[in-house]
């Protein structure tokens, strides 16, 4: 992996990356510079065969506290006139985007704040794993800011129309526990079991077969997208295809031999 400026990229043998955000002085905020390289970094997790899982965290006791809205030592922030602030969020939705078609199933191990487009980042994993310090907030009204970070997206997907208006509208701080209530977090743990819980996490999905892993993926991100119809089209080709796969192959002797597959992604 190489070394960043911003970042701190780990991957073990199991083909698990883990991706720390790492401005643990400025809370992990989202410097341009820190939404370069984590697009360059996507972009390489994508093209790997080797990655099965990203991991997403954020240094020291904040996961990220949103855009840098102000300059730091030279490195452009997300404010200024209006072609820089609009050349910083094209960059922020590139990011978006490519954390959203990211072929890998992503976990994000919510350490502490995580507000504005840093809640958002966290949403647009596929999974949200919470310490019990956490917190979660649509800040961007109480900044005189509309949502971005693909939140107007998101939120409604993901907790309803009306929920998500309440959580956008009020800009409130919510707890972890809050935020499992509204549906955003899939569990809260204790703050000194988030490594714990996320790895186990990790590896389990992991050892899954990682093409058919990343074809449901595909299938759930744009399912509210397409008829039923599409979906079940869709479905049938995609099913056509593991069928032919080793992978599958490999399920069912395993299956027969009473022993846990070894998936190669072939």
């Amino acid at each position: 992996m190489m070394t960043y400026e911003t970042l701190i990229v780990d991957q073990d043998d199991q083909g698990i990356v883990t991706v720390t955000l790492n401005r643990p002085d400025k809370k992990n905020a989202l410097s341009v510079t820190m939404t370069l390289e984590l697009t360059q970094v996507l972009g390489d997790i994508a093209d790997s065969r080797e990655i099965r899982v990203v991991v997403l965290t954020g240094a020291g006791d904040a996961f990220t506290s949103g855009a840098d809205l102000t300059p730091d030592k030279g490195d452009a922030s997300f404010g200024g006139g209006p072609g820089t602030a609009l050349l910083g969020m094209r960059r922020l939705g590139r990011l978006v985007l490519s954390l959203h078609n990211l072929p890998q199933p992503t976990i994000a191990a919510v350490n502490g704040v995580a507000v504005g487009a840093g809640c958002n980042l966290a949403l647009g994993c596929d999974l949200i794993i919470a310490s019990d310090t956490a917190r979660f907030s649509e800040i961007f009204a109480r900044r005189g800011l509309s949502i971005d970070g693909g939140g107007s997206w998101l939120l409604p997907r993901l907790i309803g129309l009306h929920k998500a208006k309440e959580l956008a509208y009020l800009a409130e701080i919510i707890s972890a526990e809050e935020a499992e209530r509204f549906g955003i977090v899939n569990r809260v743990v204790p703050a000194g079991d988030l490594n714990k819980v996320v790895t186990e996490l990790a590896q389990r999905i992991a050892a899954q077969p990682p093409i058919q892993i990343s074809i449901t993926k595909k299938l759930l991100n744009q399912s509210l997208s397409v008829s039923m119809s599409d979906a079940v089209e869709f479905e049938d080709v995609a099913q056509t295809l593991a069928f032919s796969s080793k992978d599958t192959a490999e399920a069912m002797s395993a299956f027969v031999e009473k022993r846990d597959p070894k998936f190669t992604g072939e």
